[in-house]
C-alpha cells in the first residue's frame, strides 16, 4: 500500500481530508490540485494574503498548504491572521525555499510542518495526514534547522537587519543565484521573466551595497541561505 492510499483510507467520511491551497503561482496550484485531487478534497485556493484569510475562514479546511513568499506579508501573515479566529486549522508550509530563517519563522508563527516543493505527491499526501493528526513534519534537512534554533536560542527572534531590507521575492532570487543558477534557470524556477530576475538582482546588489554575484553568494552562504 502506498502512502497516498493510506491517506485515502484514514480521512473523513469519504476517506479524504479537506485541504486549502495558498500560493501566488496559478500553474503550481493547478499542479498540486491535479496531483492530490484523488487523495484529498481541495476545498479552495488563494493567491493573495487577503483572499486566503477570507476563504480559509469560509471553508474551514483541515489543513492549509501554505507558500512562504507572497506579496503583502507572505505565508506568515496568512497563518497569523487565521490562527486568531480559527486556531483549529493546521498549516503545512510548502515552499521552494529551504532557508533556515524561512523555516524557523513559519514554525515560530505556528505552522505544524515545512516541506519543499521537490516533495513527491505520495510524500505530500502523507505529510498532510500527519499534520492533520497533530504531528510535526519536515523535509529531512529542514528538521535540523528547527532543532538547532529552538535548542540553542529558544526565545531569540529570527532577525537580520540586512536581510530584512530584501523583499521575499528578492530573497528567493538571491538564494537561487547563490546556488549557481543562471538567470534563465531562476526565471523558470520562479515563474517570472528573465528581465524580472535581472531587476531583482540589481535591487539586491544596490540594497546590500555589493557589486557582483560572487559577493552575494558569499554573503548568502554566511547566513546559511544557500
Amino acid at each position: 500500500m502506498t502512502m497516498s492510499e493510506q491517506v485515502e483510507q484514514a480521512g473523513g467520511q469519504d476517506g479524504r481530508l479537506r485541504v486549502f491551497l495558498v500560493d501566488d503561482h496559478a500553474m503550481f496550484r493547478a499542479g498540486v490540485r491535479a496531483e492530490l485531487g484523488a487523495h484529498v478534497e481541495v476545498v479552495g485556493e488563494a493567491s493573495t494574503v487577503a483572499e486566503a484569510v477570507t476563504r480559509i475562514a469560509a471553508t474551514r479546511p483541515d489543513v492549509v498548504l501554505l507558500d512562504v513568499h507572497m506579496p503583502d506579508g507572505g505565508g506568515r501573515a496568512v497563518l497569523e491572521a487565521v490562527r486568531r479566529t480559527h486556531p483549529q486549522v493546521r498549516f503545512l508550509a510548502l515552499s521552494v525555499s529551504d532557508a533556515a530563517e524561512d523555516v524557523i519563522g513559519l514554525i515560530r508563527a505556528g505552522a505544524r510542518g515545512y516541506v519543499t516543493k521537490t516533495i513527491s505527491p505520495d510524500e505530500l499526501a502523507a505529510a498532510i495526514r500527519r499534520v492533520a493528526d497533530g504531528d510535526a513534519v519536515f523535509s529531512p534537512r529542514l528538521a535540523g534547522f528547527v532543532l538547532d534554533a529552538f535548542a540553542a536560542r529558544p526565545d531569540a527572534p529570527v532577525a537580520d537587519p540586512e536581510l530584512d531590507q530584501l523583499t521575499n521575492r528578492e530573497r528567493e532570487v538571491l538564494r537561487l543565484l547563490a546556488r549557481g543558477y543562471a538567470y534563465k534557470e531562476i526565471a523558470k524556477e520562479l515563474y517570472i521573466s528573465i528581465k524580472t530576475v535581472e531587476t531583482h538582482v540589481s535591487n539586491v546588489l544596490r540594497k546590500l551595497q555589493m557589486s557582483n554575484r560572487y559577493e552575494l553568494s558569499r554573503w548568502a552562504a554566511d547566513r546559511r541561505l544557500v
